[in-house]
Parts: C-alpha cells; structure tokens; sequence
C-alpha cells in the first residue's frame, strides 16, 4: 500500500468517525422541539379520552418493564425526555405515545464458521462466540434498526478482516490476543449503536486434511530426528565412559578380574544356568611349578 493509500484511508476513517459522533451527538444533545399546536391539541384530546374512559384506559395508561429491561417512548414520533424509563412501572398516552422495550442483559451469539485465507495464504475455518450488551437503550433505538443483526453481520466481517492479516503460526498460538483486537475493533464500530462488546473468543481453527497430515509428518519428522540425535549423544557419552573404566581398570591387573567375578555374580542371580569359570594360567602354573 502506498503512502497516498494510506492518507487517503485515513481521511476516510476520521471522516466516518467524524459523521457517527456527529449523529450521536444530535440524538443525545438535540434539545426537544416544540410540538406545536396541532400536537399539544392532540395530547390533549388524548389526556381527555383518558380521563372519560379511566376504568377501560387504565389499563391502557400503566405500563411496567423488569429490573433488566429499559422503555424508550416515543410521543408523536419523538423521543421524550431524551432518555429511557424503567424499571418499574411509568404511564404512557392512549393513541400518542409508543414505547419500545430494550433488554439490557448480556447476550452471546455464535459467530457461523469462515473460510479465511491467511497471511501465508493458507485456507482455514475459524468459528467464535461474542458476548455483547445494550449500552445505551436510546441509541440502540434510535441510530440501528436491529442492533443485534447489525452486530452479528459486523463480528463476522471482522473476523475475516482480522484473520485475514495474520499468519498460521499465529492464528493457532495467538488466539488471545485476536480475541483482544476483535473485541476492541467491535466495540468502536457499535459503539454509536448504544452497544458494548464484553467479550470475544474464537472456539475452534480447523485445518483441511491435507494441511494436517503435511504438518503431522513434518511433526513426526522432527521428533525422529530429535531421537537420533538423543541417541547418538547417548552413544558418545557411554563410549567416554568406558574409556574412562578401562583406564582406571589398566591402573591395577586385579581389577579386571574382579570385575570379572562381579559379571558372573550377576548373571548367576538373574539366570540360573552353567556357568564356565576360566582360570588365569598364571595361576594354574604356580601349582605345576611347585610339582
């Protein structure tokens, strides 16, 4: 990529970043207008209807969300208050007011398998999981149609941009610090959604079959080698040994036949056998001489 790339995508990443802060800023930070005649008339219709029909609309009037869960109200197509009610119970206007419900637990969802090609052009399918939650119920509302479909489309985008610069060396021993990048490249991007990425992991890299009988012999390869090397170190460190003994058995003639003894003592404890026990001729000639 050249400089001139690398400029202008720059321009275009601080120009994007520029226009998201600039719609959260005028969903968060736009005072409400006024709702004009037309509006207050119809409000007030309504706030009559209510109060003519208060057995049948109290129901229709008293609204109750859970502990977890958030109302965005919406009066004549506008946000009211510029933030969410909940939890508990809070009242809304028959025919003006809709409200939307909002969960703020945390959820997870299963990224599908990719087929990702790798820095070192090696054709892998990696598959994760990502825990995400509501942040913001207004801009989740407001700013996305779907914020869970957006992010789920968004992760597995993202998972292919960021495999897709790694090699597969690092794919298979950095899986944490891949998880960190996703996760912090997720967050940024949903952030003007009102959602916050918690956590992100990938569960499973899967190799095709050639690549992973390549990589088992290249393995078993390197292993055999490691043995004969073991081996021959072993040989050359036993031979320096019994260079060693002998030396020391050259030392003292009665040496030898010790050690001599001591063989046929272990043979006759392991194998109970015949044993043939030679004697030195030396020794038979003294006894002839003295004949």
């Amino acid at each position: 990529m050249t400089t001139v790339d690398v400029q202008s995508s720059n321009k275009l990443d601080r120009h994007t970043m520029d226009r998201q802060s600039e719609m959260t800023q005028n969903i968060i930070d736009e005072k409400p207008r006024s709702l004009g005649f037309c509006g207050w008339f119809v409000i007030l219709i309504s706030i009559l209807f209510t109060i003519i029909f208060l057995p049948i609309t109290i129901f229709m009037v008293i609204k109750i969300v859970q502990e977890y869960e958030r109302a965005v109200i919406f009066r004549l197509g506008r946000i009211m208050d510029r933030k969410p009610k909940g939890p508990g119970m809070f009242f809304v206007l028959p025919c003006v007011d809709t409200f939307t419900k909002v969960d703020l637990r945390s959820k997870s969802f299963d990224i599908p398998p990719q087929e990702i090609l790798t820095k070192d052009s090696v054709t892998v399918c990696v598959d994760g999981v990502v825990y995400f939650r509501v942040s913001d119920p207004i801009l989740s509302v407001a700013n996305v149609l779907n914020a869970d479909m957006s992010t789920r489309l968004l992760a597995q985008t993202n998972l292919r941009n960021v495999l897709g610069t790694k090699n597969l060396a690092e794919v298979l021993s950095d899986r944490e610090h891949i998880s960190h990048n996703m996760q912090v490249a997720l967050d940024e991007a949903t952030h003007p959604w009102g959602i916050m990425v918690e956590r992100v992991e990938i569960k499973d890299v899967k190799l095709p079959q050639q690549l992973q009988r390549a990589m088992a012999a290249e393995a078993e390869a390197t292993r055999e080698a490691r043995a004969k090397v073991i081996a021959a170190e072993g040989e050359m460190n036993a031979s320096r040994a019994l260079k060693e003994a002998s030396m020391v058995i050259a030392e003292s003639p009665s040496a030898l036949q010790l050690r001599y003894l001591q063989t046929l003592s272990t043979i006759a404890t392991e194998r109970n056998s015949t044993i043939i026990f030679p004697l030195p001729i030396d020794f038979i000639q003294q006894f002839m001489n003295r004949k």
